[in-house]
């Protein structure tokens, strides 16, 4: 498969591009929180058994899992910023759809709808890959990939407020306002990335991985109610190993695949996925256990007899701490590379479950809690997309991301399935009603020590992070200093038409001895282009633009600096640089 990316970025972006991107990852994990402080009232709500009422929130997750790697290499065929719009659109769809009805079948639909707007946390990790300066990148990355907890964290003391005040159909109406805020935004404010990834979009891929992940998660989710070993259960996980592994199988043997597993088995990305889990897993168990303990009546013994309001506000700071730890994280990843972040933010997690587990005796310990999961939880969820960009070429951002966020929502599945059922078995028969109890809490505490434990075991057997410049500098000035160093590790030059006319976002290939790419970008507007090589040797240069014919050079980099221009009038030349 052939790309047109480059490293670099290809078109200098506005200071209001990553507040926008952010606001709208902020705004799509707001629909994964929104019915929390109704949860208990559903079956009432919807005049239907409990059961029933799971699907609501069931739909969503189920639809964001599929949503998200699709959208995020579509977003890398035909254009990061056009699949964002459209995912905002299809979830701002869903929520009208919600907010008009009280049909359980009707509210499920919408509630998928809402689900497949979690693609655009990857699309806008891609875009800003390729537009921002590598000295802003790596913080501006990190607030993306927080704002997962950011809105899930903001959202709840909002919709418990919204909730106990109005009508519950207007947590919907609010959250259609805030999807089509998003989408103004981007349109007004969010350039189109023109780095695309060549090739056609895999159907079969698609409904392969669809339903695989359908039939795995669906067991997970339901399995508490089903009974795990139930015919069902055992049965869904049996067909959606079998379906997993065919569609690995074609996918391998594709050119053009929906996810380039070869790319995914990479050490880099496949150690990075795989503590992507336990991060997810850990984030979730906070946010299930909090709320509840915290609203208990103090009757119990336990409780801390808090409104859904307060409870709500006493949690928020865990999404606040992780958009703060931000820039915390852009300056550690600086010095010391996201493998070091993730590690220490994992660290910084099991410390606060550590401590949890002795801080459950007052609200304001719950706020101690918070903040300290917030700061650990939000340097992991920073580094992660670090680490996969630094892993992947720039064509593959957004479908590379899409899998790893992909890889957090199967940890946060696997977590509420867990955590539930934990709950559920410890939990007391008080006049008929299940009353989570202090043990099951604690042991809920242990579960989330334990996922780290391992999410920390899968971090150190990350290789070396690369020193990729992007994501390394941390002033103007080094950036200068390392693309002056690109120059000269690599060719550079202008792309010329037959009159001498610079040709902008011509494709610029470079193919090494084996005939395999070994680097691509577009000329920028006056023509220039630049392409580092990985070692000293002979290599080809193709340059394509449209309404000009090809053009192949040969070119044998020796390590000086002499620009090696590309004429798109004459034939192909052997030149040395």
């Amino acid at each position: 498969m052939t790309h047109t990316p480059t490293d670099q970025p290809t078109r200098r972006a506005s200071g209001a591009v990553v507040p926008v991107l952010a606001f709208a990852g902020i705004v799509v994990a707001v629909m994964q929180t929104l019915l929390v402080p109704v949860i208990k009232d559903l079956p009432q709500l919807l005049d239907t058994e409990p059961s029933n009422a799971t699907w609501v929130l069931t739909s969503t997750l189920l639809s964001g899992a599929v949503a998200t790697p699709i959208m995020g290499r579509l977003g890398d065929l035909y254009g990061k910023r056009r699949l964002l719009i459209l995912s905002l659109a299809v979830m701002v769809v869903g929520a009208l759809v919600s907010a008009l009805t009280s049909d359980l079948l009707t509210m499920i639909a919408g509630r998928t709808l809402q689900g497949f707007a979690m693609g655009a946390i990857p699309l806008g990790i891609g875009l800003m890959r390729d537009m921002l300066p590598r000295e802003k990148l790596g913080s501006a990355m990190a607030l993306m990939s927080s704002s997962i907890g950011v809105g899930g964290g903001l959202a709840l003391p909002l919709a418990a407020l919204i909730a106990q005040h109005a009508d519950w159909h207007a947590l919907f109406y609010g959250a259609a306002g805030l999807g089509a805020l998003a989408i103004v935004l981007t349109l007004l404010v969010v350039p189109e990335s023109p780095a695309r990834a060549e090739g056609t979009f895999d159907v079969l891929g698609a409904i392969g991985l669809s339903t695989g992940l359908v039939l795995f998660l669906l067991p997970i989710t339901k399995g508490s109610d089903w009974g795990w070993t139930s015919g069902t259960t055992l049965g869904l996980f049996a067909a959606a190993a079998v379906v997993l592994v065919l569609w690995g199988v074609m996918e391998l043997r594709l050119k053009a695949p929906l996810v380039d597993l070869r790319t995914t088995a990479r050490p880099a990305v496949l150690f990075t996925n795989l503590a992507s889990i336990m991060v997810g897993v850990s984030f979730y168990v906070v946010s299930l256990v909090l709320p509840q303990l915290l609203q208990l009546p103090k009757a119990t013994g336990y409780g801390l007899g808090q409104s859904m309001v307060t409870a709500g506000l006493l949690v928020a700071p865990l999404g606040l701490t992780m958009m703060l730890t931000a820039p915390v994280y852009a300056r550690l990843s600086a010095k010391y590379g996201p493998k070091v972040t993730l590690i220490l933010g994992m660290l910084i997690i099991a410390i606060g479950y550590g401590a949890g587990l002795g801080l459950m005796s007052a609200a304001w310990q719950s706020l101690v809690i918070a903040v300290v999961l917030g700061a650990g939880i939000g340097l992991a969820y920073s580094s992660l997309p670090a680490l996969i960009v630094g892993a992947v070429p720039a064509s593959e951002t957004g479908a590379a991301n899409g899998l790893n966020t992909l890889m957090r929502s199967i940890g946060t599945s696997v977590s509420s399935a867990v955590i539930g059922m934990v709950l559920a078995n410890t939990a007391n028969n008080v006049g008929g009603v299940a009353v989570p109890t202090m043990h099951g809490f604690r042991v809920s505490f242990l579960i989330a020590t334990g996922a780290v434990a391992v999410g920390l075991l899968m971090a150190l057997f990350l290789p070396k992070p690369n020193k990729a410049p992007q994501l390394r500098a941390t002033s103007e000035e080094e950036a200068a200093i390392e693309r002056a160093e690109e120059v000269l590790r690599g060719f550079r030059g202008r792309v010329l038409d037959a009159s001498g006319t610079p040709v902008a976002r011509a494709k610029v290939t470079l193919i090494d001895r084996r005939g395999r790419q070994a680097g691509a970008t577009l000329s920028a507007d006056d023509g220039s282009y630049v392409l580092a090589v990985p070692t000293q040797g002979a290599y080809v240069l193709a340059a394509r633009a449209t309404g000009h014919g090809p053009l192949a050079s040969s070119a044998t980099h020796t390590g000086d600096d002499r620009p090696v221009d590309l004429d798109l009038a004459l034939p192909g030349e052997t030149v040395t640089a």
